[in-house]
């Protein structure tokens, strides 16, 4: 399957994008692994007339909206991330009403639809960056509220309104399976995600992207660390650094629909180039702003 793979995208000039929390052997093939911003980036620099995204429907539609001229395929259109769902465009309509000098800052875990509708879009690795330089007081922060508390901790000048929305991976990660966890390897560093929930971050001796996480356990000289973030990340830390442990914070830091990404479904999406990513024009417009935005600003 991995040599068919690699003939068809040459045979097609594809170019294969894959999310860290994708399994291993589809990152293995990938041309480029990385976290959302990582993705975003690269997604505006080929010049492949297909992109292949091994990840949930948001990542898709970002590299479509940063690429409408391009052909975005996404091996399983059933793979979807519940918190991409969890604000409104209604609901951002409201708050604009009800407050002046606003910001809607779209975490790019979202839909194209509440792109659209914000002024910037982040990721966990430019929030911080982006929300302290950006001018306005108030800051609608969607649709994750544990990103959103992590970030307004270190910002006291801003005031954020918070939106009741999470990942369901990190937010199971709970504090007692993480002392756990920590009572069995005490000096080992705890690194966390921030879509974790507060009162595991304030656990961690590191906080940060999935890219901040394998760069931090990676320049460090520690041999062993529990790690509080979706398990594909297993698979880099391990191949960057074979001579150190990971462990996990908790017992269920699975993504279902990041797994049901395979190679068998890789494969067929690059022969037959069905489950395309396709946007109306005026949507992709709109949203495209917000995420050149997010891209100017993190320079």
């Amino acid at each position: 399957m991995t040599e068919e793979i690699s003939r068809l995208k040459k045979e097609k000039n594809a170019i294969i994008m894959a999310h860290y929390y994708v399994a291993d052997e589809i990152q293995d093939i990938a041309d480029f692994v990385g976290d959302s911003f990582f993705l975003a980036k690269k997604a505006t620099e080929t010049d492949a007339d297909i992109i292949v995204l091994c990840g949930v429907r948001f990542m898709g539609e970002s590299a479509k909206i940063l690429n409408p001229t391009k052909k975005v395929l996404i091996p399983e259109i059933a793979a979807d991330c519940p918190m991409a769902h969890m604000a409104t465009t209604d609901g951002i309509a409201e708050i604009r009403d009800e407050y002046d000098d606003l910001a809607v800052v779209c975490y790019v875990n979202s839909t194209a639809d509440l792109k659209a509708a914000s002024d910037v879009c982040v990721t966990s690795a430019n929030a911080l960056k982006i929300v302290k330089n950006l001018p306005q007081k108030n800051i609608y922060f969607i649709p994750d509220q544990n990103l959103a508390h992590f970030i307004a901790d270190q910002l006291p000048e801003k005031h954020f309104i918070f939106n009741n929305g999470f990942c369901h991976v990190h937010n199971s990660i709970s504090l007692d399976s993480l002392k756990k966890t920590r009572a069995l390897k005490p000096d080992a560093p705890v690194l966390v995600h921030p879509e974790c929930k507060p009162e595991v971050v304030a656990e961690a001796d590191f906080v940060g992207s999935t890219s901040g996480i394998i760069k931090y356990a990676t320049e460090s000289d520690q041999k062993e660390f529990i790690v509080a973030t979706e398990l594909g990340v297993m698979h880099e830390l391990k191949k960057r650094n074979p001579d150190k442990t990971f462990y996990p914070a908790g017992p269920m830091q699975i993504c279902p629909n990041m797994k049901k990404l395979t190679l068998e479904k890789l494969l067929h999406v690059l022969k037959y180039e069905d489950s395309e990513i396709t946007l109306p024009e005026n949507l992709m417009k709109d949203a495209k702003a917000p995420m050149e935005e997010m891209l100017r600003l993190a320079k």
